[in-house]
């Protein structure tokens, strides 16, 4: 089995070159490794960083894109799905939220127990102490998930979801920006595929240190629940 890392980036030059080397560096047990960028029309230097990598390191298990304008993470997601030639597929946001080196935690419910799905869940594990009104608002997007769709998810926003990639390419994507979580988990759950949960550790960041959503963004959340509760 092979495994593609998806990661979209918007304005990240700060950690945008330690996170692929970080990524690529990542041992997984008898599986081949693609890593696969989409720059989301940065402005802040990222994108000079991602030509001078692409040019650098010429690494046939890298593979970088440029949006020429900024469309949102579920845009960079959706050009980076065209891409992908893996077997399972995992999401890495390009800070260090979430850490390469639990790959193998993320991908062993597939592997070992038929899953289609694997949502880490920041709640369970080892984590930052954030911003409580970001905890409060992804419990109450999950807890609305869960009343919608009848599941039992503990953290539904969480941006580290590895897929079997055949489901992930089934599923008819629109979303541009931030609800890209929800869309992807009520399509999920309205297939009744098969999801399962790991903890994985989760270091926060506040807005100071660049994290992008807001409170807007949980609106738009709420909205794109209860649209595709109705429609796909």
């Amino acid at each position: 089995m092979n495994l593609s890392i998806i990661i979209p980036v918007y304005n990240e030059k700060a950690t945008i070159e330690a996170i692929i080397r970080r990524v690529l560096e990542v041992k997984m047990e008898e599986m081949g490794k693609e890593v696969i960028v989409v720059d989301d029309g940065s402005k802040d230097g990222t994108v000079e960083i991602l030509q001078r990598i692409a040019k650098e390191w010429a690494s046939p298990n890298l593979k970088i894109y440029f949006h020429a304008q900024n469309q949102g993470k579920g845009a960079a997601i959706r050009t980076a799905l065209n891409y992908i030639s893996g077997d399972i597929v995992i999401i890495q946001d390009a800070d260090f939220e979430y850490h390469p080196e639990e790959y193998p935690l993320l991908v062993l419910p597939i592997l070992k127990y038929g899953a289609d799905v694997v949502y880490g869940t920041r709640f369970l594990g080892i984590h930052r102490a954030f911003l409580f009104w970001h905890y409060m608002g992804n419990k109450f997007l999950t807890f609305a998930t869960n009343l919608l769709y009848d599941s039992m998810l503990s953290d539904m926003e969480v941006g580290y979801k590895a897929f079997r990639a055949e489901v992930i390419k089934q599923i008819p994507l629109k979303a541009r920006g931030f609800e890209f979580e929800p869309e992807i988990t009520a399509k999920i759950l309205k297939r009744k595929l098969k999801i399962y949960e790991v903890p994985i550790t989760y270091s926060g960041r506040d807005y100071a240190e660049g994290k992008k959503i807001t409170w807007r963004d949980g609106f738009t959340a709420i909205w794109t629940l209860l649209k595709y509760r109705f429609k796909d």
